[in-house]
């Protein structure tokens, strides 16, 4: 028997009736039928909401990370306003990094800036092991959420290795990557020893998140579509499932998602979550065949579709759901993050017509 920090103690993966646990969400992940399709967003917690932006007006973004009355806030923002099926921890993928020592920013318009990049052994030896007293304040928000989300779960998340070592090796955001695949092809030996600390430090990371009480986690590999699969085979995989297999006793649904990742869904499903998530390029019928029958799959709604006229966005949810049905769970999301510019009522609409339309088709068996 282990214990399933939602709450409630499962028993060869079945949970008893009642809380976070026996949620639309939770039981998709798990591959099991639901009232509803369950729907939450990606960045859901941030840049579109009206109320976001006047409670981050005077906050630096990782000073917000480290205040956890405004992490429980933000937190709860889009829950109250949109009526999604699960919460996601607001906070940032860099924030254990910076815990662990690395010196740098998230700087407005830029994303996150590292003082001093990554290039020799000496700098990864730099970043130490977290505890929870690293990131107590990140601990001390989860315990808040779950007392106010109820029997609404609450998604922890983190970045995966590969993308964290892009921003450490780059010094910040890159469209290509160079120097980070520089030191991949031409240091393999440090590449691994980068990226085995990172693992080290991410699932540290989500180990606080869990023990705290999140329901689920999901692992951020934003920037993994930048390779082919054997070079994810080579460079990534073994780090990936480092992490997620590292959180196979803990009880909670583990989610991984990453950006152009057509070619790779196969080989990320191989990684160890139980829910593989798919961006807006790859019909998820299509991805079902690819990363298998054993995993629930989420998304996957172009975020660019919710700046259409609603008719358009109304037939790309029909859609989604229709070949979503191919997957053993689905959770509808989009995919990849809200848009700043997007109406935050038409997120709003999209939450009530997934319930509508998939509630209707439990219905009718």
């Amino acid at each position: 028997m282990t214990t399933d920090t939602t709450g409630t103690v499962a028993r060869d993966g079945e949970s008893r009736p009642g809380g976070p646990a026996d949620s639309p969400f939770i039981r998709a992940c798990r591959r099991r039928p639901g009232p509803h399709t369950p729907v939450w967003f990606m960045r859901q917690a941030g840049r579109s909401l009206p109320e976001y932006r006047e409670i981050r007006a005077s906050v630096p973004m990782l000073e917000s990370c480290r205040r956890p009355e405004l992490v429980t806030e933000i937190t709860l923002q889009p829950v109250r306003r949109h009526g999604v099926d699960a919460a996601i921890l607001f906070s940032d993928i860099v924030v254990p990094v910076a815990a662990a020592g690395v010196d740098l920013d998230i700087v407005p318009g830029t994303g996150p800036v590292v003082a001093e990049p990554i290039r020799t052994a000496a700098d990864v030896e730099r970043i130490r092991p977290i505890t929870r007293e690293d990131v107590w304040y990140v601990d001390e928000a989860v315990r808040q959420l779950v007392v106010e989300l109820g029997d609404t779960p609450l998604i922890g998340f983190a970045g995966a290795p590969f993308t964290l070592a892009s921003y450490l090796v780059e010094g910040g955001p890159s469209r290509t990557h160079a120097k980070t695949k520089a030191l991949m092809y031409g240091d393999p030996e440090l590449w691994h020893a980068l990226c085995g600390r990172l693992a080290e430090v991410t699932l540290a990371f989500l180990r606080v998140q869990i023990d705290a009480g999140v329901s689920a986690v999901q692992l951020f590999d934003s920037w993994a579509g930048a390779l082919s699969e054997a070079d994810y085979r080579r460079y990534v995989l073994p780090h990936s499932t480092a992490v997620l297999s590292g959180l196979a006793d803990a009880g909670v649904p583990r989610i991984h998602f990453g950006v152009g990742t057509a070619e790779l869904l196969g080989a990320m499903g191989e990684a160890g979550a139980d829910v593989v998530g798919v961006d807006w390029r790859t019909p998820l019928d299509v991805a079902t065949g690819r990363i298998g029958p054993d995993k629930a799959v989420q998304g996957n709604l172009d975020p660019c579709v919710l700046l259409a006229p609603w008719p358009v966005v109304e037939a790309e949810v029909r859609r989604i759901l229709e070949q979503g049905r191919a997957a053993p769970g689905h959770v509808f999301n989009l995919g990849h993050g809200v848009l700043p510019e997007t109406d935050p009522e038409v997120l709003t609409r999209v939450v009530a017509l997934v319930h509508e339309l998939s509630s209707r088709r439990a219905d009718q068996g």
